[in-house]
């Protein structure tokens, strides 16, 4: 019995001493953390990516409202002359208007789905190189992690002074700046 208990002691003991030692090594840890919202809100090239395909959403919707205008009118011309023109041409315009409106909203959702496709790749391409830009500023910086913050992230608390996100934007804001607004989606698509 007594055998146990002083197994039971020194197992403790030991245990107590691993723990004080593997507390000590974390306080030699250095960690960081990035507001991924803030980040894309301030980072010049993320806003110009929104700006862009902001820009041409309003310029595919300009033609589509165009074209919708053209329709819009064959309607009113159709609704107008249905009764003087007979059965037969009631028939044969109400079809191709039908036929018309399907196409023009087969357009709209090919353009929707292509505007989509086209902003989520870009976007993603950016996410993957700020990614391996923050991995790179915390190797140059001795950071043992970096975590993402946000709500997308997996920290759900982190002291302020922690925060890295306002050196981050600076440092991408600078590159894409110094590169002519040729950032890092521009260097991904030039080394494909």
């Amino acid at each position: 019995m007594k055998k146990s208990i002083a197994i039971l002691l020194l197992s403790a003991a030991f245990i107590s001493c691993n723990k004080e030692t593997t507390a000590a090594e974390a306080k030699g840890i250095k960690t960081a953390s990035v507001d991924s919202e803030k980040l894309m809100k301030e980072y010049t090239e993320a806003k110009d990516l929104t700006e862009k395909f902001k820009a041409k959403s309003q310029e595919e919707g300009k033609k589509l409202d165009e074209l919708q205008a053209s329709f819009d009118a064959d309607v009113n011309y159709f609704k107008k002359n249905a009764k003087a023109n007979g059965q037969e041409w009631y028939e044969q315009k109400g079809a191709e208007l039908q036929q018309r409106q399907q196409q023009l909203q087969y357009m709209a959702q090919q353009v929707d789905a292509k505007l989509r496709q086209e902003q989520g790749s870009e976007m993603d391409t950016l996410v993957k190189s700020i990614k391996s830009f923050i991995t790179d500023y915390g190797k140059k910086n001795g950071y043992d992690y970096i975590y993402v913050a946000g709500d997308g992230g997996a920290l759900l608390y982190s002291k302020e002074q922690y925060d890295i996100t306002k050196d981050i934007v600076k440092l991408l804001n600078d590159k894409y700046e110094a590169a002519g607004k040729k950032g890092l989606v521009s260097e991904k698509k030039e080394t494909k």
